[in-house]
């Protein structure tokens, strides 16, 4: 892929490089516009097999832009102002956040477009190179022993703090790495605690080898760990590694010293899940007793079945639960949701009716996560209405110099989309129905093998659409401008993969197409133009010896609906893990602010 598109990024990185943090951001550094369709682009055409939408290719364009600039993410160096290290301060505030939460669109992305792999196998390198570095792990190689400024929290967050701890208990997102009775870990890998590191790295490395089916991180890579040491790890290793530790440990391993996030261990188990369908493993096997453990002790269902609670974090050293109201079990929800489907719609329904979703007489705000779930689960009626709300309140638009790239801005008066938060945004923008739970499955590992289209020279020329329908051995390709003022330009690209491309016949937009050349045995190259395309390849390819995608996509487990897991719920609520934590964990004490819907003590 060509990177002919120095004169934007030079134009983009000069207005927003010389913001230092988030109290620098200026909100002339990208000359945001309102979303509006800008005049040189067109809408993507309809089709029967799936695409990506305008706005999806804008945020793709974006994220291009934020993993292929070079950045300094070592502790001599910084990480570009546009990695969000400012989304809730002292928690999640920490570039890594952003890396991880854009592989999930990302993942979506890429499976509406199989056969075209070279750009999200770029992305999603540039965000799995940028996790094992000490800007990666800045809290856990940082935040040495207890907190020394625990005797004089905010009173808000002594308020989250049990009574009688105050004062001398660490809050929330402070790591403690050093703390007996494990002492200091100078690997942030291989940790007792460090979960959500670790966890969602899994999670990104098993993102890059789905999109990519390379195994370049299941081969030894670098680790930055305490004091600039080196440690050498590969995905294998890791899954080994989170596998045994959901063996030891039915309550589940710590994030922070002494503090099991339910939500940390729902993404971890993802990652676990989704490395078992790329390789053909059960490392997730230990993760669905910790899942069983979770429904009996990290949520507390009624005598008529309601969900009242879900637990934020327990800390088994003090034997301490911070729960809080229904509402805030979704983000659990939605990385449990292609694990556990029942136990995810439960505390989506939960979630729902606490927050009006389905009463049209409550105003509602705008919810990310909840407006995933509701499409996710056929809520349409939460569907709309949240869609709804995020276009009101979320601040869509597009930007750049072109309007050629989208992103959500909140009203935060930035200088570019901040990005944990509009990553989580766009994975509702990608896709249809079921998407994200589907794309767990890695239901297009046959792709590897199928045609693929390669060389495109993106972000000159993008793909909306790259789909091989085995039922007629034709593929789908949909070409775009994706910098529009090169439209029109010539250019070219590959196609391997091909039975016999002596056969291969070409229609583009419908008419027969022989601006092409075989060059090779299985590959043939396409003399275009940068423009709207729509080009059908009659290539025969009529599936690997692996049953393609659309066979194995009606095989996926029953789902259940929203509004039918109710009685599931209230069923399996009497059941124990036979383990003594579980015990322990039933009569440790809580606190609740059952009103809450979000952590008290991370600001959005």
């Amino acid at each position: 892929m060509s990177t002919r598109d120095q004169r934007s990024r030079r134009t983009f990185v000069k207005q927003v490089g010389a913001a230092a943090g988030a109290a620098a951001l200026s909100s002339g550094a990208l000359a945001a516009q309102p979303a509006q369709a800008p005049p040189q682009l067109a809408e993507t055409p309809r089709s029967v097999h799936p695409t990506l939408n305008r706005r999806a290719r804008g945020w793709l364009r974006f994220l291009w832009e934020k993993s292929t600039t070079p950045d300094d993410w070592s502790a001599d160096g910084v990480p570009h102002p546009w990695w969000d290290r400012y989304t809730s301060p002292v928690v999640t505030s920490y570039g890594r956040f952003d890396l991880h939460n854009s592989s999930y669109a990302l993942l979506v992305m890429a499976d509406q477009t199989p056969a075209w792999r070279e750009v999200y196998t770029r992305i999603a390198d540039g965000l799995a190179s940028r996790y094992p570095t000490y800007w990666g792990a800045i809290d856990w190689l940082t935040q040495i022993g207890d907190d020394p400024r625990r005797a004089n929290y905010p009173e808000h967050v002594m308020a989250a703090i049990p009574e009688h701890l105050r004062g001398r208990y660490n809050r929330i997102g402070w790591t403690a790495n050093g703390v007996d009775p494990w002492g200091l870990s100078r690997d942030p890998i291989g940790s007792e605690g460090n979960l959500f590191f670790r966890g969602w790295f899994n999670l990104v490395l098993g993102v890059y080898r789905y999109v990519s089916g390379d195994d370049k991180y299941e081969r030894p890579f670098d680790v930055t760990g305490y004091g600039d040491e080196v440690f050498q790890w590969d995905q294998h290793r890791i899954a080994g590694l989170l596998e045994r530790q959901y063996r030891e440990r039915p309550e589940g391993p710590h994030c922070e010293n002494t503090k099991i996030w339910f939500a940390c261990n729902s993404a971890a188990g993802l990652g676990l899940h989704l490395y078992d369908n790329i390789h053909g493993r059960s490392a997730h096997r230990p993760v669905e007793g910790w899942i069983e453990f979770a429904r009996d002790n990290y949520v507390g269902v009624g005598g008529d079945g309601a969900l009242e609670w879900v637990t934020l974090y327990y800390d088994p050293i003090v034997n301490h639960k911070v729960n809080l109201g229904a509402a805030a079990g979704l983000v659990p929800a939605f990385l449990l949701l292609p694990q556990q489907p029942e136990l995810a719609t439960r505390i989506y329904e939960a979630a729902a009716t606490a927050l009006g979703w389905n009463d049209p007489r409550r105003e509602i705000r705008a919810d990310s996560t909840g407006l995933i779930l509701a499409r996710e689960l056929g809520d349409h009626t939460a569907l709309e209405r949240l869609r709804a709300a995020a276009e009101r309140q979320f601040d869509p638009r597009y930007f750049g110099e072109w309007d050629e790239k989208f992103g959500w801005w909140f009203g935060l008066n930035e200088g570019f989309p901040r990005g944990q938060r509009s990553a989580m945004q766009m994975v509702a923008e990608v896709g249809e129905g079921d998407a994200w739970q589907r794309a767990f499955d890695a239901p297009h590992r046959d792709k590897y093998d199928a045609p693929t289209v390669e060389g495109v020279d993106f972000p000159t020329l993008g793909l909306y659409q790259a789909w091989n329908d085995v039922a007629s051995g034709v593929l789908h390709i949909g070409t775009y401008a994706a910098a529009p003022d090169r439209r029109g330009l010539e250019t070219s690209w590959n196609v391997t993969g091909l039975p016999d491309p002596a056969q291969v016949f070409i229609l583009c937009d419908g008419e027969p197409f022989r601006r092409f050349d075989v060059t090779g045995p299985d590959a043939i190259r396409i003399d275009g133009t940068v423009d709207l395309r729509h080009y059908q390849i009659f290539t025969g390819y009529r599936g690997s010896g692996e049953r393609p995608a659309q066979a194995r996509r009606g095989e996926r487990p029953p789902r259940a609906a929203a509004g039918t897991a109710s009685t599931a719920m209230a069923a399996a609520a009497g059941s124990q893990v036979r383990a003594p934590a579980a015990g322990r964990a039933r009569d440790a004490t809580s606190s609740i602010v059952p009103s809450s819907s979000t952590c008290p003590c991370c600001p959005a």
